[in-house]
């Protein structure tokens, strides 16, 4: 029909996809790869034969920083390209064949057919694993370092619990809080336990109370 949009054949991209420098894998509109390039087998070990055919989600079991899983069939992203919305550039942690761990970085290409079961998505990635694991050695160090008396200072609080009396007397909650520090709010709720028992009250209130006549906001 006059207008109407026709997938462009596969054999259109096939050869730059499985050429890449990225790792480079194709879906369908049910979520199977159909596609798996060499780059991504030397990634993540997973060959050609382990790969297509199979869900991507079976394959690509990303989860956040937090262990929270990603990819599951009809995840966040194949949502955005069915809405046709832009999908951002993201990254993800994910096992490779043998067991390591390692994070990738994930673009998406949206390749449009005449009909929406004809639609592919052309997921590119790349090893971004020693970018994530300088991220973590420094925040380990700043925690370390949050964990420990101010320099030239009598006072009974770690930097980090400072912080948080800090974050309590502008009215910060426990959610505001961890946002704000990057932490759990499990670890925010553990810092406010300990400071309110070396200044020896009982309340979040008290603590900032005896925290500002003690000087020590």
């Amino acid at each position: 029909m006059p207008g109407e949009m026709s997938r462009p054949p596969m054999g259109r991209f096939e050869e730059a996809l499985v050429n890449a420098g990225d790792g480079a894998f194709v879906v369908s509109r049910d979520g199977r790869i159909v596609l798996w390039n060499r780059t991504a087998e030397r990634i993540l070990g997973w060959t050609r034969a382990d790969a297509v055919g199979k869900a991507c989600c079976d394959v690509i079991r990303g989860c956040d920083a937090n262990g929270n899983r990603l990819c599951y069939r009809g995840c966040h992203v194949m949502s955005l390209v069915r809405m046709h919305d832009v999908v951002q550039n993201f990254d993800v942690e994910t096992p490779t064949k043998s067991g390591r761990r390692v994070w990738i970085n994930v673009s998406t290409i949206v390749l449009p057919g005449a009909r929406p079961a004809d639609e592919l998505t052309a997921h590119l990635f790349r090893d971004v694993t020693s970018t994530h694991r300088i991220l973590e050695l420094i925040q380990d160090r700043r925690e370390r370092e949050a964990e420990s008396p101010p320099p030239d200072s009598d006072s009974p609080l770690t930097r980090r619990e400072v912080e948080i009396l800090r974050l309590l007397a502008a009215g910060a909650d426990t959610k505001a809080a961890s946002a704000k520090l990057h932490v759990s709010p499990a670890t925010v709720r553990n810092h406010v336990q300990n400071l309110m028992q070396k200044l020896g009250v009982h309340s979040r209130l008290e603590a900032v109370a005896c925290a500002r006549r003690r000087r020590l906001l």
